[in-house]
């Protein structure tokens, strides 16, 4: 009676606990590559013109910023630090600018998470019936 319980032997229990924990890996597997694959693609299409874009405002970022410093050395007049007071002022506007940015680059980040969601939330869910179905098992029988 120890190696049977209910007429199967425990070599036939664990040989289904182990293709059952198996085929739960699998599918929790294949949630996660499938969430993955549709970020990926969905990001694939957008690269090519997220670096076109870059390039592109990175040049417009240099020449907006020459012109700007050129308009404050302008406005220093004759001063021979004009241009280094120029360069200090756009370099101080750029820094706050750039602050501003990252900040809200930040929350923005925190908010979205890059974490497959779908796969995080069937986990959970995993978790809270192993636990029940456990708790559930091993509690203390009156009687």
């Amino acid at each position: 009676m120890a190696e049977s319980i209910n007429s199967r032997n425990l070599s036939d229990i664990i040989a289904d606990l182990k293709l059952e924990l198996l085929q739960f890996v699998q599918t929790r597997w294949k949630i996660l590559k499938s969430e993955l694959h549709e970020k990926i693609n969905a990001l694939k299409g957008a690269g090519a013109a997220a670096a076109i874009a870059a390039v592109l405002l990175l040049t417009a970022y240099f020449l907006f910023t020459a012109a700007l410093a050129t308009l404050v050395a302008v406005a220093f007049g004759t001063n021979p630090y004009r241009w280094f007071l120029a360069f200090v002022l756009v370099g101080v506007l750029w820094t706050f600018l750039g602050g501003i940015a990252g900040y809200m680059a930040k929350r923005e980040f925190a908010l979205k998470r890059l974490v497959p969601k779908g796969t995080m939330d069937v986990l959970r869910g995993d978790k809270q019936w192993i636990q029940a179905e456990t708790e559930s098992r091993y509690e203390p029988r009156v009687g």
